[in-house]
């Protein structure tokens, strides 16, 4: 199977997962879960739920055992772009081809949104259905809330607001995104070798390697993206990093050297799957696609 038809099943899989756990629009405060489902369903690559598949798949986990993982992370990842694009954050009007939360609702009606999606993404991570232990269950827990907190996606936007217009060096880029864009990625991976019950530290230590690159290759070829690409193909302004005047790969490093650092990246995220051999071949294309994709 081809990395496009498996990404195609599992975003119809992810889809129909999603819609179980949203409130439906009819239930009370409807305009609420309106804005919620709207900001969620029908759109987006669904990358991080893909990952929680393609990591649990590696290690022969069922599928019906990462439902709930790939949903949570999903719903975590909506929150957050509800947010990002708020008037006080990045202050965009297009997402995913249409208009963000705030503008085809409200803005306060958008806040809680996201309030709302993120307190959803632990109810569903806590209703886990594979046969990890109560144990395992919590560590699992535990990765999506420092993943997506002050010491993770959180705490990354926040460095990102205070770079505004400011010049960082690349070790402090790279500490950025590898919070900002990188810390939800590497605990999607993470969350689907952890569904598995006997995964070893060694298996996990790899696993963890490759979400490490590979989240940071996904920022740099967003980065590029911004410059490259146009509005109609990205779903979302181009040129906004550089409107705003954010530090950026490409503003600091160049936009050929950051080609090239995100070759790297991938290089080393496929080099740490060696021990997995052609069950992890998914994972691979995964690792190439991100700094191939075009949005």
């Amino acid at each position: 199977m081809s990395l496009q038809n498996l990404m195609k099943l599992t975003q119809q899989r992810t889809e129909i997962a999603l819609n179980q756990w949203l409130p439906p629009v009819t239930m009370p405060p409807t305009r609420l879960h309106e804005a919620m489902r709207y900001s969620v369903l029908q759109g987006g690559k669904r990358i991080r739920p893909l990952l929680v598949y393609l990591a649990g798949k590696t290690l022969n986990v069922k599928e019906e055992w990462l439902d709930t993982p790939a949903c949570a992370v999903e719903f975590i990842h909506a929150y957050s772009l509800i947010h990002d694009d708020l008037p006080a954050m990045d202050d965009d009007m297009l997402r995913r081809g249409k208009p963000t939360c705030h503008i085809a609702f409200d803005e306060a009606t958008a806040i809680l949104a996201g309030d709302a999606l993120q307190t959803l993404a632990f109810y569903v991570l806590s209703h886990h259905n594979s046969p990890v232990t109560a144990t395992r269950q919590l560590q699992m827990l535990e990765t999506l809330t420092l993943a997506s907190g002050s010491r993770g996606m959180v705490g990354g936007q926040a460095i990102d607001i205070a770079s505004v217009g400011k010049m960082l060096n690349i070790a402090e880029l790279e500490n950025m995104h590898i919070h900002k864009t990188g810390a939800l990625i590497r605990a999607s991976v993470k969350l689907g070798a952890l569904s598995c019950p006997d995964i070893t530290d060694a298996q996990m230590e790899c696993l963890d390697h490759y979400a490490k690159c590979i989240g940071l290759a996904f920022q740099i070829q967003d980065d590029i993206l911004d410059v490259e690409a146009s509005t109609e193909v990205l779903g979302k302004t181009s040129g906004a990093d550089d409107a705003l005047h954010k530090p950026t790969y490409p503003n600091i490093i160049g936009l050929n050297e950051s080609k090239q650092l995100a070759q790297s990246l991938v290089n080393q995220a496929i080099a740490s799957l060696d021990d997995f051999a052609t069950a992890a071949e998914p994972l691979r294309w995964m690792a190439n696609y991100i700094i191939t994709r075009n949005f």
